[in-house]
């Protein structure tokens, strides 16, 4: 009984060990790929973007949505965003941002809807169109390569959240700030009583497991919402935890503020205001094949790193 046992020990180590392997030589893309240098301008004219990861901000704020197939969905954003901002703009001259909507590989009228937005605002929108599908993670780290904010927000392009609340998000955010770098998380978890009421039994089982996973595997501590579409960085800590991230779908939130955590930077929780809108992708895909493509994504992340297999570069706050 012993031999067969220390066998499929064996077997079970290599396979993992192979698995890790592939997944070790996974490295962040750190470059604007081929037509992803450069944004087209309301004229039609092309035009380089910043180089990836500019250590100098150019506007006060830059607004980053990920957008895969969101024809319906992506006015619910676009325009309660840019009446907040135009309007603060209005009361404090100074304030400058710009709108990144990240096209990650969509095979709709997403590109279509985002160029009539860009016409109508040409000085605030930029479109950059990715050359093929990266997942969301994937897709707001480019949008962040390319941001001008001192301030980088990235938000879901179905508007879910109250874009308002962005006020709060940024308050807090400048109180918590230690050395350039913090992290201001919106955070939906004042909600989740109703959420649960309304949920099936085993989605609510999921949403349970997930949070363990997230505690225990992924190593996240005293964050309530890891999930929540909608958080900002200063543009240090966007730097430092996007140029380190290898997680490009479902679980890529929780690599950030485990990456945070590492390095010692101020995380936040503000309460939003959310709703839930129609078409998630989510909705889109089997519930419990997410669920394990997430805590893969985690154990794999967690394993990575203790093996030394992906690395942090050394940047801690309190340095």
């Amino acid at each position: 009984m012993l031999f067969p046992l220390l066998v499929l020990t064996a077997l079970f180590i290599f396979l993992v060990g192979v698995w890790l392997s592939t997944k070790a030589r996974i490295l962040p893309e750190l470059k604007l790929q081929g037509g992803e240098q450069h944004f087209v301008s309301a004229t039609g004219e092309k035009l380089p973007f910043p180089t990836p990861f500019s250590p100098d901000p150019s506007v006060s704020l830059s607004v980053v949505v990920p957008a895969f197939n969101e024809e319906k969905r992506l006015h619910l954003l676009l325009g309660p965003c840019l009446d907040h901002l135009l309007s603060r703009q209005t009361e404090s001259p100074d304030f400058t941002f710009e709108i990144i909507i990240v096209l990650d590989g969509c095979t709709d009228n997403t590109h279509k809807v985002a160029t009539t937005w860009l016409k109508k605002y040409p000085n605030l929108i930029r479109i950059l169109d990715l050359n093929k599908n990266r997942g969301k993670g994937g897709a707001i780290r480019k949008g962040v390569m390319c941001a001008r904010g001192a301030l980088i927000i990235y938000t879901d392009a179905d508007g879910a959240t109250n874009f308002a609340d962005i006020d709060k998000i940024e308050e807090k955010l400048k109180n918590v700030s230690k050395q350039g770098m913090g992290i201001s998380c919106g955070s939906r978890a004042h909600l989740q009583g109703e959420a649960e009421i309304k949920r099936s039994f085993s989605r609510n089982i999921l949403m349970w497991g997930f949070h363990l996973v997230v505690q225990f595997i992924g190593g996240v501590k005293n964050i309530k919402d890891t999930q929540c579409g909608f958080k900002m960085f200063t543009r240090k800590a966007a730097h430092f935890t996007f140029s380190n991230l290898h997680i490009e779908r479902w679980a890529f939130d929780v690599e950030l503020l485990w990456l945070a955590q590492q390095r010692s930077i101020p995380i936040t929780e503000v309460q939003v205001n959310w709703r839930e809108i129609a078409g998630s992708h989510l909705e889109e895909e089997d519930t419990r094949l997410v669920s394990i493509k997430m805590f893969l994504d985690l154990l794999q992340m967690r394993l990575l790193y203790m093996f030394g297999l992906w690395k942090v570069k050394k940047n801690n706050v309190n340095d």
